[in-house]
């Protein structure tokens, strides 16, 4: 692994730490399960709820792997995933900019009927079909991705991805628990902003190596 390699490698848990938290900070329905089980329940809601998530995404990026074993480095497919990647990415970036004129953080609360926070943060998570296409096209690619380092490269995109989830639902249910919204709107409102622009840019370097891929297919 040339020192090109390394850089990337490192590069890998924080670029996927950054991606990851512009997701989580969109309202949603594991949003508003951490709220109401966090004001029921205190602080260990939130991080228990975000426990189920990351078990039901670990199956997932698992059943990637599995599945697509024999074609992860097949140049079409990586330039096909790159490119629709790039796309919801700087969608998802522009609308983050463009909700960071206006969003408040709201406290609305539901629970989850009684259900362990466990697995309220499975079933939240699957109810939610924007999760299902992040991870269809975003996570797909980024799983495609790191898997060039092998599974050391898996490891530290899902643990990037996943230590986003933990620090966002833990401030949200710490402010929760504790009575008070330390966290205010204009607050939240540069934090989307910030996202919102790394997604684009991230977007823009999905989209190169996917031409990079697609281009690496055509026949000589």
């Amino acid at each position: 692994m040339n020192s090109i390699d390394i850089w990337i490698l490192a590069g890998v848990p924080v670029t996927s730490f950054v991606v990851a938290l512009s997701g989580a900070m969109m309202p949603g329905p594991l949003l508003t399960v951490t709220v109401g089980e966090s004001a029921r329940r205190g602080f260990w809601a939130g991080p228990l709820i975000i426990v189920g998530h990351a078990a039901l995404e670990l199956a997932l990026v698992l059943l990637l792997l599995i599945g697509l074993g024999a074609w992860l480095h097949r140049p079409w497919i990586l330039g096909v995933v790159g490119l629709s990647g790039a796309g919801v990415l700087a969608w998802m970036g522009l609308g983050l900019v463009k909700a960071s004129r206006h969003s408040r953080l709201e406290f609305d609360s539901q629970t989850a009927g009684g259900l362990h926070p466990v697995w309220a943060g499975v079933l939240m998570s699957l109810a939610n079909p924007y999760w299902l296409l992040w991870w269809l096209t975003i996570g797909l690619g980024y799983v495609l991705f790191s898997a060039k380092f092998g599974l050391f490269g898996v490891f530290l995109f899902f643990i990037g991805h996943i230590l986003a989830d933990f620090a966002w639902y833990s401030l949200v249910s710490a402010a929760v628990a504790q009575g008070r919204h330390f966290l205010s709107d204009k607050l939240y409102r540069g934090f989307l902003a910030g996202c919102g622009v790394f997604l684009v840019a991230f977007g823009g370097y999905f989209g190169i190596q996917g031409v990079k891929f697609l281009l690496a297919a055509l026949p000589a």
